[in-house]
């Protein structure tokens, strides 16, 4: 007989295994492990792949303010006369670049003479911007302003010191030029428009979901380590240390998450790093109570009782037999917890008391242009407002999926014994 349908037999993988077979059937988890994915990747990757790579992505230009998607910019770069600002990969993708050059944005140029004139954009139309002259060499190096720049008009040749190299360079007029058209005129495409202050929305975008992922794994990691040693103390020992725990447990639940927060915070001050330890220490409640409940219902187990028979110590009871058998709704309650940490920080940089500018902030950004949510720029609030939500909303999948692939109906699972 021929069975045309596939069949898969688990009986011989782990149960993990079998857990991430079960994951992967459920479309909307793996759709949201996905985002999750590209935003980790952004979020890691940070300044070396945002289009404004300067430290926050805070490249102001008033003359940009608020530019629709896809504005597009010209510039001049002028060289600054201080030394390099270059710093190795890794330290620019943390912590962003210092620009060695000045972007100014201008309308149009010019060359006359050792000098190149701009007319500075302004935004009108017709734009009516004021006429600035730059000395070409001073756009191209480095140069030390002790010592004068000598024009050569004769020869066509400008010489003077560059600071840098503190040596003597002496250059041809029209390779300034060239060099100065090729690589000093730029055009800078702003795909999701520029903010209040001129600085490049899409930017200050992905590096706002670094902020956000780091408050969701280190809250969740500090919930997870308080929850599981107060809920596996509390139910494994039970008696007067349960009852102290319990009375813990239901002081901090009766006060709202958010006033919590907000209080906490007030105390260690303004910071992302007081929104890291605020948000972690309001969420360890639903971990313990969630551990409590599990090792009362597995503590009377056979393997538990064996463990005791051998001699085994209480922390090796705990740490190697009981908890492997309750780390899974452990995993799907910090899906949820993560989610929620980032609804918490947005809402705290909201208000103004979360991540402080310049750092870039979904909340704050939100907070920031929440005044042109009725006028022609409503997106400038709406974009980082649809971030949060894809955010939260590919946790909350992740989460469900994980749920239903560790029910443990559906699953042959037997408990898991140390070694």
């Amino acid at each position: 007989m021929i069975f045309n349908k596939k069949h898969t037999d688990y009986s011989s993988e782990s149960l993990s295994a079998q857990t991430w077979q079960r994951f992967k059937r459920n479309k909307l988890a793996m759709f949201g492990l996905i985002l999750i994915f590209i935003a980790t990747c952004i979020s890691i990757l940070g300044f070396l792949i945002t289009p404004d790579s300067t430290p926050y992505a805070n490249d102001q230009k008033p003359e940009l303010h608020i530019k629709k998607p896809g504005f597009k910019a010209q510039f001049l770069l002028v060289k600054k006369n201080e030394l390099s600002h270059h710093c190795n990969w890794f330290n620019k993708m943390l912590f962003g670049e210092v620009s060695d050059f000045i972007s100014i944005p201008i309308y149009s140029y010019a060359f006359k003479g050792f000098d190149i004139v701009i007319e500075e954009y302004t935004g009108s139309i017709p734009n009516n911007g004021s006429q600035v002259k730059y000395n070409l060499a001073d756009v191209v190096y480095d140069v030390n302003s002790n010592f004068p720049i000598h024009n050569d008009s004769i020869k066509n040749e400008i010489e003077f010191y560059q600071l840098s190299s503190a040596k003597k360079i002496k250059i041809s007029l029209s390779e300034l030029q060239t060099t100065i058209a090729a690589n000093h005129i730029k055009f800078n495409r702003y795909i999701l428009g520029t903010d209040l202050a001129g600085r490049d929305l899409l930017s200050r975008l992905m590096i706002g979901t670094r902020i956000s992922l780091s408050v969701g794994l280190i809250s969740v990691i500090i919930s997870i380590v308080i929850g599981i040693l107060l809920g596996a103390t509390a139910g494994y020992f039970r008696g007067k240390l349960d009852d102290l725990i319990m009375w813990l447990i239901n002081v901090v639940w009766s006060i709202p998450t958010l006033l919590l927060v907000i209080a906490i915070t007030l105390v260690l001050g303004k910071g992302i790093f007081q929104v890291f330890v605020a948000v972690g220490l309001t969420m360890w409640v639903d971990v313990a109570r969630l551990i409590r409940g599990q090792i009362l219902s597995i503590r009377e187990k056979e393997f538990v009782e064996a463990g005791k028979a051998l001699g085994y110590s209480n922390r090796r009871i705990i740490l190697k037999h009981i908890l492997p058998n309750v780390i899974g709704p452990v995993i799907v309650i910090a899906a949820s917890n993560f989610a929620a940490a980032i609804l918490t920080e947005a809402g705290l940089s909201f208000l103004g008391i979360g991540a402080q500018p310049p750092t870039p902030s979904w909340g704050e950004m939100i907070n920031a242009h929440r005044g042109y949510i009725l006028v022609d720029s409503a997106y400038l609030a709406f974009i980082p407002g649809i971030a949060i939500m894809i955010l939260v909303l590919a946790f909350m999948l992740v989460g469900n999926g994980l749920r239903d692939a560790l029910d443990s109906k559906s699953l042959d699972s037997k408990p898991v014994m140390g070694h």
